[in-house]
């Protein structure tokens, strides 16, 4: 009997959980895998075989593809784990909810999977619910280009079911489409993109945690890039600079596009944009934690809510632990883009050593062109008194 679109059975977990399954193995995977064992779990960890810190962190570690969902789920059929999670990585989502929906486990439906991972998909859904976003088309490289060439200036050109800044550029004019679109395509999986009009204002996301289909705020982010054309990420802060009362009308719109998408477990990351009128724009979301540290660090440091804990405990079934662990702080990330960057770093280990607390691997490599977010140099996290604070040791 074929199972793959059998329900979770919500709730049914052993009575005593001791093997949990992860997809992936990186630096911003192995959170998970460290949170997995305080907990008492034996840890089974799938992704490519590249030398990854969680192939030494796991207990076990099996040298398969995360997107080999089928090789997958027949190991864990095998191990029978208590949970199948991961944290930071649409695609490795992807194969988390299809293992655990054949495992009868908590997990989102096939297509809130498909609708959460692909912008397009993701933007009809989000049209349809009356959520707030930009205008957007379509298109491959045999698409009509005279359409798109209608949308007001400036426009964002990105691939369908990509992340990480890649292949994402911005035009002013509509010279550079065919070039944009090449690159955008070329990133692509499915070899599409989607060309959407620019939005002005401050960038922002939401993390938040969803269970039985009640989505619990967590914190606001502030994000920093580098602006056009690509807009990688430079840094994060949390918690936000907005105001309260922008805080729970952002709240309001984050949930709606949350039930648009039909997210009912694990962690969501909410990336939108407040224009100067107070407008707020929604641009994407992922049904997993925000990557570079946002949901695996900055979120406790900031709130003193265990985030990676709670995505455990969703995965198995459980309503999520909201009681604070620790005492918040203000958190920001600082990626390292240059040289500078890193003698900044150097200064803050000799003159405020407390206030870091993490600082990755750095190779600073002058044939590296940092062109998305794979390509920094590295970077280090803070925990500090104020964001002002925050702010002034990180240079954001």
């Amino acid at each position: 009997m074929d199972t793959v679109d059998r329900e979770p059975a919500e709730g049914a977990i052993k009575k005593q959980m001791k093997r949990i399954a992860i997809i992936g193995a990186n630096d911003f995977q192995n959170p998970l895998i460290i949170k997995a064992k305080e907990m008492g779990y034996e840890t089974h960890v799938f992704a490519w075989e590249d030398g990854s810190i969680g192939e030494k962190t796991a207990d076990y570690f099996y040298p398969i593809s995360i997107v080999e969902r089928e090789k997958i789920y027949e190991v864990c059929k095998q191990i029978e784990p208590d949970a199948v999670v991961t944290i930071a990585s649409d695609l490795a989502g992807i194969t988390v909810n299809y293992v655990a929906r054949r495992l009868g486990q908590a997990c989102n439906s096939e297509r809130s999977v498909v609708i959460s991972t692909n912008k397009y998909e993701m933007r009809k859904a989000f049209k349809a619910a009356g959520v707030p976003i930009p205008e957007f088309h379509e298109i491959t490289l045999n698409s009509d280009f005279e359409e798109v060439k209608k949308m007001r200036l400036p426009v964002i050109v990105k691939p369908t079911d990509r992340s990480g800044s890649r292949g994402i550029t911005k035009l002013d004019s509509f010279e550079g489409l065919e070039k944009a679109v090449l690159d955008a395509v070329e990133n692509s999986f499915e070899k599409k993109a989607i060309v959407e009009e620019y939005l002005e204002g401050s960038e922002y996301s939401c993390e938040c945690i969803s269970f039985k289909g009640k989505h619990y705020f967590l914190t606001l982010t502030k994000k920093f890039t580098t602006g056009a054309p690509h807009f990688i990420e430079t840094g994060h802060l949390e918690p936000s600079d907005l105001d309260p009362e922008m805080v729970e009308r952002v709240k309001n719109e984050i949930y709606k596009a949350l039930d648009a998408l039909e997210i009912e477990y694990g962690a969501s990351h909410s990336e939108f944009k407040i224009d100067g009128e107070g407008n707020i724009r929604i641009i994407e979301i992922g049904a997993r934690m925000g990557g570079d540290c946002i949901g695996s660090d900055l979120v406790q440091i900031s709130t003193g809510y265990d985030f990676v804990k709670m995505v455990i405990q969703v995965a198995t079934g459980c309503e999520p632990d909201l009681q604070k662990v620790s005492e918040p702080k203000v958190a920001a990330i600082k990626f390292i883009f240059s040289e500078s960057d890193y003698e900044n770093l150097k200064t803050l280990q000799r003159e405020c050593p407390d206030k870091i607390y993490y600082v990755s691997d750095i190779h600073i490599s002058k044939e590296n062109r940092i062109v998305d977010s794979a390509s920094r140099y590295g970077f280090y996290i803070l925990a500090c008194d104020s964001k002002e604070e925050a702010m002034e040791l990180a240079q954001l």
